[in-house]
C-alpha cells in the first residue's frame, strides 16, 4: 500500500504537466492555422502561362513576404500527377506548413521549405503544405498550363 501510494505521488505531476503541454499546443495550432489564411492588403501578383495572365492574391503571412520578395522570375514548372506543377526555388522560405485536406484548383502553395506548387485540379490530400496565396479567377488556369512542362513568369501587379 506504501509503495502506491509513493507511486501515485510520483505520476501525478508528469500526467499533469502531460496534459497542460497539450493545451498549449493545440492553441498554438490554432493561432498558426488562422495566420494563414489573411489575404495581404492589396498584394496582387501576376502568374503569365504563355499569352494567359492570372492575378492571384497572395496570403498574409512570412512565406508569402518572402515569396514576393523574389519576383519577378520566369521559371520551368514540372508536371506532376495531371493537377499541379511544381518548381524547386533556389533557396528555402519560411514554412508554416498544414494539411489543408482538400486543394483547389488555383491554390499557390510551398510543399517543404523550397518547393513552390501551382494547383490546376481540386482533390482530397493528406500532405501539408504552407499556404502562399490563391489565383483569384482559376478559369482556364488548366488548360493554360497543358499537361506537361510550361513556362510560367510570377512577378508582381
Amino acid at each position: 500500500m506504501k509503495h502506491s501510494f509513493l507511486i501515485f505521488l510520483f505520476f501525478v505531476p508528469i500526467i499533469g504537466s502531460a496534459s497542460s503541454c497539450d493545451k498549449i499546443n493545440r492553441s498554438s495550432d490554432i493561432n498558426i492555422e488562422n495566420s494563414n489564411d489573411e489575404p495581404m492588403q492589396s498584394t496582387k501578383i501576376n502568374i503569365k502561362v504563355g499569352s494567359k495572365t492570372f492575378t492571384a492574391t497572395l496570403l498574409d503571412n512570412n512565406s508569402a513576404k518572402a515569396f514576393k520578395v523574389m519576383l519577378p522570375f520566369t521559371i520551368n514548372m514540372t508536371e506532376l500527377n495531371g493537377d499541379e506543377k511544381y518548381y524547386d526555388l533556389p533557396k528555402n522560405l519560411p514554412v508554416n506548413s498544414l494539411n489543408p485536406m482538400t486543394i483547389q484548383n488555383g491554390d499557390l502553395m510551398l510543399f517543404g521549405s523550397k518547393t513552390i506548387v501551382l494547383f490546376y485540379k481540386s482533390f482530397k490530400t493528406s500532405y501539408s503544405y504552407t499556404k502562399l496565396g490563391k489565383i483569384d479567377n482559376s478559369s482556364g488556369l488548366s488548360a493554360a498550363l497543358g499537361s506537361g512542362n510550361v513556362t510560367v513568369t510570377i512577378e508582381k501587379e
